[in-house]
């Protein structure tokens, strides 16, 4: 069994709600926690590593549990085989708001959890329209995009990072084919494929898996057997895109 903690927002919870039972039905136990705050920016996770305060919601394998906890007690918990950041939506595209925090968070993650790969999730873009681009010095997805793999990637490069999931690109991709159902309020994912798309991406980026024969099919809402068709050609065609091998 893999485990993976993710030092997120309400983002880190869209791609892992079906993780761990995409796992399980391809056969390789995921077990994911992620500590929820709302919009969560690095400089907060930052600011609540200093602090210490117990502030994360912790979610389980997609659920809630009603326990709040510190950063440094969540990274103590268990022996975490990856350990994913990110940074909060409307700031994604602007690099210089990513530091100092970003390679502080990774400093101590690494003094807590030696073991521990340091990955990170490329975030994504809103929907045209969506009033959150006022929130960034961006008016469109078609802007914003490029500016977030450009600080992805530097990110990546300045704390040696494991990999990046490149969700941001699928979400773009997915957007092109379907427009605004990708999202569910302009810029969380909806609730049933997209999520499923980005969970399908963690398990493959995790385990080199494919998912074109996983029979998970417990979703939130209803999906149809052409949209897990269209989901699944995306998050394999983006995921070997970015140089994963999945067989």
């Amino acid at each position: 069994m893999k485990r993976v903690l993710v030092i997120g927002n309400s983002f880190g919870q869209d791609a892992t709600r079906y993780l761990h039972g995409i796992s399980r039905a391809g056969g390789r136990e995921i077990r994911v926690v992620n500590l929820h705050i709302g919009g969560c920016s690095l400089y907060r996770h930052y600011r609540n590593m200093i602090s210490e305060e117990a502030v994360y919601s912790y979610e389980i394998n997609g659920h809630q549990t009603g326990l709040l906890v510190s950063l440094k007690k969540a990274l103590l918990m268990e022996e975490w085989d990856f350990v994913v950041m990110q940074q909060c939506s409307p700031q994604s595209g602007e690099y210089d708001k990513y530091q100092p925090y970003l390679d502080e968070l990774a400093a101590y993650v690494r003094r807590l959890c030696p073991p521990a790969k340091i990955v990170m999730q490329m975030t994504w873009t809103f929907a045209h329209d969506c009033k959150r681009f006022k929130l960034t010095p961006f008016e469109t997805p078609e802007q914003m995009l490029p500016a977030i793999e450009d600080a992805y990637a530097r990110a990546a490069e300045s704390i040696n990072a494991h990999f990046v999931i490149p969700s941001g690109r699928a979400m773009w991709k997915l957007y092109g084919e379907i427009g605004a159902e990708t999202y569910r309020d302009g810029f969380h994912c909806h609730m049933g494929h997209s999520r499923y798309m980005l969970a399908c991406m963690w398990f493959m980026a995790f385990t080199g898996k494919g998912v074109d024969d996983n029979a998970f099919a417990d979703f939130d809402t209803e999906v149809s057997e052409e949209m897990v068709e269209r989901v699944h050609r995306i998050a394999t065609e983006t995921m070997q895109e970015a140089g994963f091998e999945i067989k």
